[in-house]
């Protein structure tokens, strides 16, 4: 996997995002002090358990021969008592039986950042100059 680095952008909280030869920007909302051109940390959460969601069922479709044409996965995550709360939603489209429905619904709990976000996590954090 390649590192993902940050670094002050542009604004009082922009952020540059490289990940290998790919750049992107990060930032707060302009109520809370950022000017908005680019998504939340926490949106950038949601967006990778949503991104994963729909690959992992894609890939298990396509493994399990099952007509699934999309998978939409939407992702809200609210804070509330100090405890991150995700909602997701999944709309499967495409010409599927309530069992594999069902199955793909239990996939979508196997993605790998389902399974980080469920587990514990570490951070090393190292001061390095």
């Amino acid at each position: 996997m390649k590192k993902v680095v940050s670094q002050f952008g542009e604004g009082p909280l922009q952020q540059k995002l490289t990940v290998g030869d790919t750049h992107f920007l990060s930032d707060a909302e302009v109520s809370k002090g950022g000017s908005g051109t680019g998504p939340s940390p926490h949106e950038f959460l949601g967006a990778a358990l949503a991104a994963c969601t729909s690959m992992t069922l894609k890939m298990y479709a396509g493994r399990k021969s099952m007509k699934l044409d999309n998978a939409i996965v939407t992702v809200d995550i609210e804070r509330a008592d100090d405890i991150e709360k995700f909602s997701r939603e999944i709309q499967l489209i495409g010409d599927l039986g309530d069992e594999e429905k069902g199955r793909l619904l239990e996939i979508a709990d196997k993605c790998p950042i389902h399974k980080a976000l469920v587990g514990q996590i570490q951070i090393k954090t190292q001061l390095v100059n």
